[in-house]
């Protein structure tokens, strides 16, 4: 058991590229067997991952620390483990790729041992991203994942997939190579300041750069980060990646790529910079509420679902860069919560609008009309997520969009006002597609669907519903009871903070409220 303990976190992240292999090994024509290893190997790593959360202590010190010498003369090791900021992206990580794999079952019956193999690669790949603790090790997981989303996008998505595919791939290498170049600089800065070189991501954290110095650096990360939230401007891949991927793709997309933005500037253009991190907050908080407003205004004309949820993610993920950079204890814990609830919310949202495609095989919302009629489990599904997404009391997406807010006032009084606006277009876009779709006179679907001649609309079949419970248990769970889960955040959150403080001053003159957040917290943890 110790040994298991020792290992456990290396042990989740590459045992989905174990399981990939044993799927190579297989025939194509073994279509059963393939699916049923790729998600029996999903499951056991999200087994594993639940023991990371119950094993893991609420204090802001990295645990399940794994360093072995890999480019010993480069001053590169295999260094990874987690702290609060992370634990919660890789338990959403393991939870969401069953979840994908399961519902591609009938969606996805073409080169399916590929398909496999590329979901559980990725996997390896986002893990690693959010456990690294050496900048080259995380580098090389974030470009490794790029290529099996590729490949999903490329392959298995719709009509315009080469296209959709080609520009997530430029536009997320761009800003890739940008971070690369500010890695090297921070690596030939540690042999003048720390006497050798090192990708060790807790030394680097320890240099001193000047203030021009920081401003060049957190741009370059600050950039491959922004286009990988997306925040506005550089969205424009998301609402093509998303249309064309298939429905697992999208799951995977909403649910965890879209965090790696989020938890860059957590774990490194904070920490790393944070003169430069004041230089440039006004300008990003800037950019998220106009992506919140933006989103939220093109979503409410679309005609295409999948691209109505789509230009949702794009509203929804500019409170959680908000929350980010409004830098207060709130605001920050929030932004980590609500990336959660996000993938949870969203990736429902496609899952199941991926179902009624399948059924229908059109995304047009003037098609349908009268759905509750005939699909009446289906319906209330749709609305729970859907109330879930807009950030109903009780339900997950509230507790992250009332700490964003909340704590966002503190110190971004002006964009949190703005922010709350978003809340109330994101009900209205929302509402009305479920009106459109569920309630309205019946479209061309339902009509049809009445023909005596032709296939009814079936209702949620059981293997829908395993796919679907599990995100409905947990929406409830971080609705009413998120204790567990931001009693575990708190301290990292509060490390970053008061360390981010110390390096540069208040964001604001508003610190007493900080200070105030922090007696508050400590108070009912004690």
């Amino acid at each position: 058991m110790d040994g298991l303990q020792q290992h456990l976190l290396s042990l989740i992240i590459f045992l989905p590229t174990a399981g990939a292999g044993i799927i190579i090994l297989l025939k194509e024509s073994q279509r059963a067997i393939v699916r049923q290893v790729a998600l029996g190997t999903s499951l056991v790593t999200f087994g594993l991952s639940l023991l990371l959360f119950t094993g893991f202590s609420a204090n802001d010190h990295f645990q399940y620390i794994e360093k072995v010498e890999w480019i010993a003369n480069y001053g590169i090791s295999y260094h990874v483990g987690i702290d609060g900021i992370s634990l919660l992206l890789v338990l959403l990580t393991t939870f969401i790729t069953p979840v994908a794999i399961l519902s591609s079952k009938v969606a996805i019956n073409d080169r399916v041992k590929g398909f496999m193999v590329s979901l559980l690669v990725m996997e390896t790949g986002m893990l690693g991203v959010f456990a690294a603790l050496d900048m080259f090790l995380f580098y090389v997981f974030w470009e490794a994942m790029l290529i099996p989303m590729y490949l999903l996008i490329g392959i298995w998505g719709g009509e315009r997939r080469l296209y959709a595919a080609i520009k997530f791939v430029l536009f997320t290498m761009f800003g890739s190579l940008l971070m690369l170049v500010a890695i090297l600089v921070l690596y030939s800065l540690s042999k003048v300041q720390l006497g050798h070189y090192t990708t060790n991501y807790l030394e680097l954290t320890s240099l001193t750069l000047s203030a021009s110095m920081q401003t060049w650096l957190f741009l370059a990360f600050a950039l491959s980060f922004a286009i990988k939230v997306p925040l506005f401007p550089f969205h424009t891949w998301l609402p093509d990646a998303h249309v064309e991927a298939p429905t697992a793709g999208s799951v995977i997309l909403a649910g965890v790529l879209l965090k790696m933005g989020g938890y860059g500037f957590l774990r490194y253009c904070i920490p790393l910079f944070p003169q430069a991190t004041a230089q440039f907050t006004p300008w990003i908080v800037g950019l998220a509420v106009i992506g919140i407003i933006y989103g939220g205004m093109v979503a409410l004309v679309q005609t295409d679902i999948k691209k109505l949820v789509a230009y949702s993610s794009v509203s929804h993920l500019g409170y959680v860069v908000l929350g980010i950079f409004a830098l207060s204890l709130q605001s920050v814990s929030g932004s980590i919560i609500q990336m959660v609830n996000h993938g949870l919310s969203t990736g429902a949202l496609f899952l199941l609008v991926g179902m009624l495609y399948e059924r229908t095989h059109t995304r047009q919302i003037a098609d349908y009309g009268g759905l509750a009629e005939v699909m009446p489990h289906y319906s209330v599904v749709f609305i729970i997520v859907t109330l879930a997404s807009i950030g109903l009391p009780g339900l997950n997406g509230f507790v992250g969009e009332f700490l964003i807010i909340v704590g966002s006032y503190g110190t971004q009084p002006t964009a949190a006002i703005l922010a709350a606006l978003g809340v109330i277009l994101s009900a209205v876009y929302l509402l009305w597609m479920v009106h459109r779709v569920f309630y309205g006179p019946p479209g061309a679907i339902l009509q049809a669907s009445r023909d005596e001649a032709a296939p009814k609309l079936a209702d949620l079949s059981r293997r829908e519903w395993a796919v679907m419970v599990p995100i409905l248990a947990l929406i409830f769970v971080l609705g009413v009871y998120p204790k567990p889960f931001l009693s575990r955040i708190e301290p990292a959150v509060r490390r970053l903070v008061v360390t981010y403080q110390t390096a540069h001053g208040p964001v604001v003159p508003a610190a007493e409220l900080v200070d105030e957040q922090l007696i508050m917290i400590e108070k009912e943890m004690n």
